[in-house]
């Protein structure tokens, strides 16, 4: 059996409750989603007030997305070993100093290194937070609520973030948008020992994997940097593929290791579990979808219909509300059936709403297109979002919760990051050389323009069908498959501690 862990799920001494605990975690989620988006309609008034190139405000951006992705799986691992508490704690301290710094940034230089830290703090904070929830909430019926909570944040955060960031850049200034984290994090640092429990791996301390966390770490870094960058440089540019080849490299380096060390950072037998391992692999496809969605959609609406940025931030209020009614069924639907089936209905929601946005000529009407496509995107987000993020955890040992979140938040990162680009690069294959032939004709430049977000949204609908046909055929279709019990008694009871009762996972 796996070992319990270092102390009680439920909280400290005080007995806090597990609703507090949740809605404490939720903060620290939402914070991290928050910052992913703040910044985009902030952009032309930092580009303004620190007179920064259209190159390095792209940095702004990916400064933040590339470090928060490259240092998942670490902080997952760091966590197990060293406290998850604790870890997030740090986390929340990093995060608040830099979002000082980024405010008072002075120069390009500064704001894009002050964006790291803030990746970098909410790298710690997110694998941190996750694994204390599964370790909060037994696996069944009270995990799949809270998760249903957990996930219908992300998309809600996304898009409060577009909103709020045009808000406070309109109104006080483009450093609030940064400042406003600064009394939060603090108050959560001060807050976390009163509410939140400590937990931990309770295996003896063995000498940490130093070599298999620089690779994994460096790989991951650079991957996510390669492909946000490969939107812009090409993919057949010798920086490009020389970049991708390092990657391979690293990764192979890290596999290498991982077999070799006594005490590995990511121990490989836990890709034994099929229904874990599956779910990752799907939210790689996932998240590309979405990642492409949002970019896209927001210029669409800017670009086909003439909103400004804040209506088009405003526009996505009616997903943002879906995406929470997705969750909350999802959760619920979790508890009665496998996982096939949930995620299936979400992915094909998804799918079916991409469609139409493919079809929504410039000409048409929010009402009739982009609201309807918005509430079926909605609700296929928080479903698939909710069950990705439960069967990610089947299986997986209490002592190992921060492996687990790690692994699916990288899974979400880089899936975005690889999306993106590779949508973009659909999308906006010889634009260039047709705008150029278009005289400065506005029509003609906004035809273009419309039939590239066009094939952006066919493009995420295929890539979106992909994932569905990935669920469908391989992950687990029991009954009883997001059940710790058929884990461990199938395939994946090696994992867990049981190497005898190990089979074959169906």
């Amino acid at each position: 059996m796996a070992a319990a862990d270092s102390l009680p799920r439920s909280g400290p001494a005080t007995g806090v409750k597990p609703g507090l605990i949740l809605a404490f975690l939720c903060l620290g989620q939402f914070m991290v989603f928050l910052d992913v988006s703040i910044v985009n309609l902030a952009l032309p008034s930092i580009q303004d007030g620190l007179d920064m190139s259209d190159v390095s405000l792209n940095y702004i951006v990916t400064a933040y997305s590339t470090v928060l992705g490259g240092f998942l799986l670490l902080s997952g691992r760091l966590a197990d070993t060293f406290g998850r508490r604790r870890l997030l704690m740090t986390g929340f301290v990093v995060f608040a100093v830099a979002s000082l710094t980024s405010g008072l940034a002075q120069n390009a230089a500064m704001l894009i290194t002050s964006r790291g830290f803030q990746g970098l703090g909410s790298s710690m904070i997110a694998p941190a937070a996750l694994s204390i929830l599964t370790n909060t909430f037994p696996e069944g019926a009270e995990r799949n609520k809270a998760l249903g909570v957990w996930g219908s944040l992300a998309g809600i955060a996304s898009i409060v973030g577009v909103m709020l960031g045009g808000v406070l850049a309109d109104g006080p200034g483009w450093e609030w948008i940064f400042w406003i984290n600064v009394p939060i994090g603090l108050g959560v640092v001060l807050l976390a020992p009163r509410i939140l429990p400590e937990s931990k791996s309770d295996a003896p301390r063995q000498r940490f994997d130093f070599a298999g966390a620089g690779t994994l770490t460096a790989g991951l870094l650079l991957l996510i940097f390669t492909l946000g960058e490969a939107i812009n440089v090409g993919w057949g540019t010798a920086r490009t593929i020389g970049s991708l080849i390092g990657v391979a490299v690293l990764l192979i380096a890290f596999l290498v290791i991982e077999t070799k060390v006594e005490a590995p950072m990511m121990p490989l037998r836990i890709f034994r579990l099929k229904t874990m391992r599956v779910a990752n692999f799907s939210a790689i496809l996932v998240f590309g979808t979405f990642g492409a969605l949002f970019f896209f959609a927001s210029l669409f609406m800017q670009q086909a219909f003439g909103y400004s940025p804040m209506k088009a931030g405003f526009a996505y209020v009616p997903l943002a509300l879906a995406v929470a009614v997705g969750a909350g069924v999802a959760s619920g639907m979790i508890t009665k059936m496998a996982a096939r089936p949930v995620l299936a209905v979400g992915l094909t929601l998804t799918t079916a709403g991409l469609l139409i946005l493919w079809r929504t000529g410039a000409g048409s009407s929010y009402p009739t297109h982009l609201l309807p496509a918005f509430v079926l995107l909605g609700l296929g987000c928080g479903m698939v979002f909710v069950t990705l993020q439960i069967a990610a955890f089947v299986g997986i040992p209490d002592e190992e919760a921060g492996i687990g979140a790690g692994l699916i938040n990288t899974s979400q990162e880089a899936g975005g990051a690889l999306g993106l680009a590779v949508i973009a690069t659909i999308a906006y294959n010889g634009l260039e050389e047709k705008l150029s032939k278009t005289g400065g004709d506005p029509v003609k430049i906004h035809d273009i323009q419309a039939t590239a977000n066009h094939h952006a949204f066919l493009a995420a609908a295929i890539l979106c069908f992909s994932a569905l046909l990935v669920a469908l055929f391989f992950m687990p279709k029991g009954a009883n498959s997001m059940s710790s019990a058929h884990a461990h008694g199938n395939g994946d009871a090696e994992v867990a501690g049981k190497p005898e009762a190990a089979g074959v996972e169906k």
